[in-house]
């Protein structure tokens, strides 16, 4: 699990065209870091409350911040902005392509914060923001195996290299469903729960077939075979039948495997010739669905034949 820092450049580089952002001032602060994964509006710490001033977070100034500032003589809103600017601030943004004036960045250029303007209305901009940083703040890792979204559950394939996972991939694909990474997937914790895998931006639409060399899925099968990103709901490991000591015949005991702290449902099966491996994962993975709902079969039958048992007993 890593946590890489969220600067104010990388906010900038990574989210500017989608939220509209321009820099007025500061530029040479776009190395401050971002603390925390929201937004803060600073009307009470602009009004003279400094107290559980969020200053950790990234700034919003809207309507109701300017048009304040703009009612205070300029010998006031000077000694405003000096405590404003006092804090380590990440960054401000001015929303509805609201301008601050002169002195304002004038005081943000002295402290180094960059002071950016967007034309989005205030709490879209807030909403916005919130999200691309969250996103920005989960924790991340990397998985090796590949992942396809077999009919809205997302497995990971993992085993040893020559298993088998490139043909079974391909076998799923031919049936309709999608990839979405091969042999190194991405992973990222989002609100702490659900763990969501994609590929490496330079080989998503791309697998390598041992024999063939690199294929363009896309491009043969439809863009319909592609899957950008889908929440990880299971994890298979295929490996050689000889190295599985303990086959399960029943699967009343669900094993999990822990991603970025999460538990995800595990499932081995075992690999020798003649095995439709592509049919063994389509049905691990609606047996997952399945499970998912509330319904298991493995359960129902053991309840049923010891329901007989004890009915037995008593004749």
């Amino acid at each position: 699990m890593q946590r890489d820092l969220v600067t104010v450049e990388r906010f900038y580089t990574e989210h500017a065209t989608n939220l509209e952002l321009n820099l007025l001032a500061g530029s040479s602060g776009l190395k401050r870091v971002i603390r925390e994964p929201t937004v803060n509006r600073p009307g009470l710490v602009l009004s003279g409350f400094t107290r559980y001033f969020a200053f950790k977070r990234v700034q919003s100034i809207g309507n109701a911040e300017a048009f304040f500032l703009k009612s205070l003589p300029e010998s006031e809103r000077i000694k405003r902005y000096e405590t404003f600017f006092s804090f380590k601030l990440p960054c401000v943004i001015f929303s509805r392509n609201l301008y601050p004036d002169k002195l304002f960045l004038e005081a943000a250029e002295r402290a180094q914060v960059p002071i950016f303007r967007c034309p989005l209305v205030t709490m879209k901009l807030i909403n916005m923001a919130t999200l691309a940083l969250e996103m920005m703040f989960a924790p991340r890792g990397t998985e090796m195996g590949s992942m396809v979204d077999i009919l809205g559950v997302g497995v990971i394939l993992r085993g040893e290299s020559g298993i088998g996972k490139s043909e079974s991939v391909l076998a799923l694909i031919e049936r309709g469903y999608s990839l979405v990474a091969d042999d190194i997937t991405k992973v990222t914790l989002v609100d702490g729960r659900e763990v969501v895998g994609t590929s490496a931006e330079v080989t998503r639409n791309h697998m390598e077939v041992r024999g063939i060399g690199i294929i363009n899925v896309a491009a043969m099968f439809g863009v319909k075979s592609i899957r950008h990103e889908k929440g990880v709901d299971l994890v298979i490991t295929l490996k050689s039948w000889n190295e599985v000591e303990d086959v399960d015949r029943l699967g009343i005991e669900q094993a999990y495997v822990k991603i970025l702290g999460v538990d995800i449902p595990h499932i081995t099966i075992p690999v020798r010739p003649g095995r439709d491996l592509a049919r063994l994962i389509e049905v691990a993975a609606f047996q997952t669905k399945l499970k998912s709902s509330g319904y298991n079969p493995a359960k129902e039958l053991n309840d049923r034949l010891i329901s007989r048992m004890a009915a037995a007993a008593k004749l």
